[in-house]
């Protein structure tokens, strides 16, 4: 079953320069208990799938947002985040339907104590009494693994270290135990030790909630960790999209390619083989501009496999063996 299905989203905004296509016939799926991960280069569209799905993007801002995203509730229910009336939103955003944001310091109130605005969520969601979600909060720090949960209940986010405001952010996402937690690189911010702890305590509550994960990173050694499917993005769309171990073995669009040799185990695999060291791989140029997209491919100025019919016109995203690719030259699965 799945818990999320997205379908054709599109998020653009109405600036003085143009029309901003952030987002493009967006479509993926979050399996029930799975991990989905979005990757792809800064730019690329991904927090903005993120916030169009919370309905969080501002409210200043001369958006238009197509497409729907069908999410089944705890009572099985099948809604359309994008187009349930704003007090039902509410109630659903933060309870079932939850998220960690990449830098919490920007995130977490500075003015209440971090156990305040962990109980805020357990009374407006819970209905639970002042005593009892001070309670609550309690525990959900102790289940993140805070040192001196009670101490720090009391504490502000300024007196706390990265990695405890990160997991502070966890706890907040799971205090109402959501059936869906969408984490826009939650350890970006974080050195290595602190990364591995953060993705190993999400790991384990996914295990034991039973709850889909929304993974939104760029970095792929995260994705081939604890990810189960993978959809990259490039522009505004998803050029690839493939179970994890799929994509990895048999990576069919260019840009998903590009992406895997930057990755340093390439290099060492080479000299393994006995082909030597290498310049580490970089993908040339840059994305192209959302105000002037290129007519056709997204990626076909970057990319050294294009041949002058990637010009043409944008390719639509085809079945392949290993799962499904935006491009001309990735031959369609034979039925």
């Amino acid at each position: 079953m799945n818990r999320l299905e997205v379908r054709g989203l599109s998020t653009f905004f109405d600036t003085d320069e143009g029309l901003i296509r952030s987002v493009a016939d967006v479509s993926f799926d979050i399996r029930a208990g799975k991990t989905t991960a979005i990757v792809g280069e800064s730019g690329s569209g991904k927090s903005v799938t993120s916030l169009t799905l919370m309905r969080l993007l501002p409210r200043d801002a001369a958006t238009q947002v197509k497409g729907q995203a069908l999410f089944v509730n705890r009572a099985g229910e099948t809604l359309d985040l994008l187009t349930l009336p704003e007090p039902r939103m509410r109630a659903i955003r933060g309870n079932e339907v939850a998220m960690i944001f990449q830098e919490p310091m920007t995130s977490l109130n500075p003015v209440f104590s971090v156990g305040e605005q962990i109980a805020e969520s357990l009374r407006l969601h819970k209905g639970l009494s002042g005593a009892a979600a001070t309670a609550q909060a309690l525990r959900m720090l102790e289940l993140v693994e805070i040192p001196a949960a009670a101490q720090r209940l009391r504490e502000y986010p300024h007196q706390l270290s990265g990695g405890m405001r990160q997991r502070v952010m966890i706890a907040l996402a799971m205090a109402c135990d959501p059936t869906l937690l969408i984490a826009d690189e939650p350890t970006t911010a974080l050195d290595v030790t602190i990364q591995a702890q953060i993705l190993a305590l999400m790991r384990r509550l996914q295990t034991e909630t039973g709850m889909s994960i929304l993974f939104i990173t760029h970095n792929l050694g995260v994705v081939a960790h604890h990810a189960d499917d993978v959809a990259v993005m490039y522009a505004g769309r998803i050029v690839e999209a493939a179970a994890v171990n799929d994509l990895f073995a048999r990576p069919q669009h260019p840009y998903t390619q590009g992406l895997l040799a930057c990755l340093p185990a390439q290099q060492r695999r080479r000299a393994d083989t006995g082909e030597g060291r290498r310049r580490l791989y970089a993908i040339r140029g840059q994305v192209s501009s959302p105000l002037s997209p290129p007519p056709g491919c997204a990626f076909e100025p970057r990319c050294d496999q294009a041949v002058p019919a990637c010009r043409d016109a944008m390719p639509a995203l085809r079945a392949s063996e290993a799962g499904s690719a935006r491009c001309i030259l990735v031959p369609e699965a034979t039925r």
